[in-house]
């Protein structure tokens, strides 16, 4: 543990890491502080979907902030996954990361005109082509019934993240970034502007510059940040090895896909030949039984979607934390003296990994390089300390996608 560093970073996921290659490559002594270990929280724990576009929609995007600004930060999740292409051959990261196209699946008759509409507004305000399939071509992607239709943009793609927050990991140390595990954060107390004496359960280092970098695992050493994070529960099952045949069934162009309800699904096939499968499940916290539970939920949802995987075996199970705001919008900037991004909404694979190195360029005076920095943030009303509301929030979205 260093006495001092131009920056300390709180968090060793992918915002905390990418930040910390970029700080390191120019020169700046970084310390990641991290309570854990290396992608111990939801950068260790997601699906491995990095995939294009904002958690609202573009229609809703469109209608809330204009034609001008929902394009911006459109195409701001496309350079994400740039970025991350760009870290893992600059870098030499072994994680499997290949480009198969995000397949977004319609719930309900509804939600495929949604699509329609997006597909339109998408070429005319963004010149933007993605690719709508009615349900009666539906086959052509997926081997399933459950949904009414499907919009395939062509840039989505999947990697191993455990393998590249790693390899993330590898890359901070090499530039001469400090990694600290097992460093709880239990105190920031500001010395001037933005100077921090920031204590850990492994001792004390004064940083010029502090970025949180916590996502669903923020807490009350910012309490200020926790009050506008929800965290909620997205859990995860892997099958065995399935055959060649099914693989070609499920998926045949091994696309990362999603659907459109509140309590959404996600699913992709990985390099194993297994179908990785999750999902909200139910709005809880993750906890080992919590993710049992939530696997027993999810089995039963992949066999409703695919009904010839009754006699599959699951293999794995697990859950994380992701990080929902009021407006499901990314939120980065500083408050108090101290820096944060944060608030991916269950895109952070490529949005927390974009935004690491971002940071870098805004915590050095480049406002232009935070597109969110002039978004609302407000607080969840009544939210304190454990999201005692989730089950409401679970409640709400069960009947929602009962009636849509």
């Amino acid at each position: 543990m260093p006495e001092e560093v131009d920056v300390a970073i709180i968090g060793a996921g992918f915002t905390g890491l990418s930040a910390a290659v970029e700080f390191a490559n120019q020169g700046a002594s970084v310390a990641v502080l991290e309570r854990h270990t290396v992608g111990w929280g939801a950068s260790g724990r997601n699906g491995g979907m990095a995939t294009t576009g904002l958690a609202i929609g573009f229609n809703t995007a469109v209608k809330r902030y204009g034609g001008t600004r929902a394009v911006e930060m459109f195409r701001e999740y496309n350079d994400a996954i740039d970025t991350i292409e760009k870290l893992v051959h600059n870098y030499g990261i072994d994680c499997d990361f290949q480009r198969f196209g995000k397949l977004s699946l319609a719930f309900h008759p509804s939600h495929y005109e949604g699509m329609l509409k997006s597909q339109e507004q998408l070429a005319a305000l963004a010149d933007y082509d993605v690719t709508t399939i009615p349900k009666s071509e539906i086959h052509s992607e997926i081997g399933s019934d459950f949904y009414h239709g499907a919009m395939l943009d062509p840039l989505g793609a999947g990697l191993h993240v455990g393998k590249f927050v790693h390899g993330l990991a590898g890359a901070a140390v090499a530039a001469g970034a400090v990694v600290c595990e097992n460093a709880a954060v239990t105190e920031l107390h500001k010395v001037s502007g933005t100077v921090h004496d920031v204590h850990t359960t492994r001792g004390v280092v004064r940083a010029k510059q502090v970025l949180v970098a916590t996502s669903g695992y923020t807490g009350a050493v910012t309490p200020w940040l926790q009050r506008r994070v929800i965290p909620v529960g997205s859990f995860i099952i892997v099958t065995e090895p399935l055959p060649d045949e099914v693989i070609d069934r499920i998926l045949p162009n091994r696309r990362q896909a999603s659907d459109s309800k509140m309590l959404t699904y996600y699913f992709r096939i990985t390099p194993d030949n297994r179908l990785l499968f999750g999902g909200r499940a139910r709005f809880a916290l993750s906890s080992p039984d919590s993710d049992v539970k939530s696997g027993k939920i999810l089995r039963q949802a992949m066999i409703e979607l695919f009904p010839y995987l009754s006699n599959a075996k699951v293999d794995y199970t697990w859950g994380g934390l992701v990080d929902l705001s009021m407006d499901q919008m990314v939120h980065a900037g500083v408050h108090d003296g101290v820096f944060y991004s944060l608030c991916y909404s269950g895109h952070g694979v490529q949005m927390a990994a974009h935004m690491g190195k971002k940071m870098v360029a805004y915590m050095g005076g480049d406002t232009t390089a935070n597109v969110w920095e002039d978004l609302k943030n407000p607080a969840v009303p009544g939210h304190f300390g454990p999201p005692w509301f989730l089950p409401i929030i679970g409640g709400a979205a069960k009947i929602i996608d009962r009636i849509k």
